[in-house]
């Protein structure tokens, strides 16, 4: 195990997560994080640990990103836009962050030839309909007129960048591309569904559902996704791979929010809102999406361990 990680994100949710996770494990982690979506509470949660360190800035800061990495053993790199109101209201800033932010983090890295793993997305796979998504699997994405794509192609453009690195340069990288990721701490002010319904409910308000409810999608605890991480991080031979992380387990959204109420106890109504009277024009959504989790299992042994119920049954103890 290595001694000392820097996850940049830390105040995230995952990065949180992820953090503590390490510092249960004996480790030094220190934090980088400009608390844009991040969260102090997060952050003071972490203070409890004598091995823990929070710095409060913007990873394109070159040299407080230089002087943390040269004293790290690895980067796990999670700073990043996040989730889809954020992504389709601010295009922009969605662009700069991704492609300028994992641009210094694999320059830092490669000044120092440290281990890097870099968080990417499910939404790389686009518009694919080949289900369970693989890692070697073609893209499709839509327009460039429509925002959403915007993030997905500076997803993607992180993860040539860091194979770049790999190939040119023998910075030792490893991309995982996490799928939806769901569990105490999360919060629901950028479109995160689960926290959403699970508000919804607890105050017995209309549980809104998008469209027509039946776009599915794949929901891992983060307690499962921040041990995959772990386990890469101590997998020498998951370097230079690119790797899904996340649960197989399929649900629509519409049978999410029955869940929710179910195990809530809630009386809420469910509702069903045309995606015009949330987003802005011309968005578009992806029908279904389901991770190939074979390469994970055959590398590292993992696979997750938690069901779509107990996730909810923890989000909703957080949240109460």
């Amino acid at each position: 195990m290595p001694d000392h990680i820097l996850i940049t994100g830390g105040a995230g949710f995952i990065g949180s997560h992820l953090a503590e996770r390490l510092l249960k494990a004996g480790c030094r982690v220190t934090s980088i994080d400009d608390l844009s979506t991040g969260l102090q509470s997060n952050l003071e949660l972490l203070q409890a640990y004598p091995e823990f360190r929070s710095v409060i800035e913007d990873i394109r800061d070159e040299a407080t990103l230089d002087r943390l990495t040269s004293e790290a053993d690895v980067v796990i790199h999670l700073a990043a836009a996040v989730g889809v109101a954020l992504v389709v209201e601010r295009p922009l800033a969605t662009l700069q962050i991704n492609i300028h932010g994992t641009e210094s983090v694999l320059k830092a890295a490669h000044r120092y030839q440290r281990r890097v793993l870099l968080a990417s997305t499910s939404e790389v796979y686009g518009k694919n309909t080949k289900l369970p998504f693989s890692e070697d699997d073609d893209r499709t994405l839509g327009p460039t007129t429509i925002a959403r794509w915007g993030y997905a192609a500076s997803k993607e453009l992180d993860e040539f960048l860091a194979m770049a690195y790999f190939y040119e340069a023998k910075l030792p990288v490893t991309i995982f591309r996490l799928f939806n990721t769901v569990g105490p701490r999360q919060q629901g002010r950028y479109g995160m569904v689960l926290p959403r319904f699970v508000g919804w409910a607890l105050r017995g308000e209309p549980l809104q559902v998008y469209g027509d409810g039946g776009q599915s999608r794949c929901f891992c605890n983060v307690s499962d996704a921040t041990a995959a991480i772990q386990r890469l991080m101590q997998t020498p031979a998951a370097i230079g791979e690119v790797i899904n992380i996340g649960n197989d387990e399929r649900v629509t959204i519409l049978e999410l929010a029955e869940r929710v109420k179910h195990i809530a106890g809630s009386a809420s109504p469910i509702r069903l809102t045309p995606y015009a009277d949330v987003f802005a024009s011309g968005f578009e959504d992806m029908r279904a999406r389901q991770p190939d989790l074979r390469k994970i299992a055959a590398l590292t042994g993992w696979k997750p361990a938690l069901s779509l119920d107990e996730t909810i049954r923890q989000v909703i103890d957080s949240l109460r």
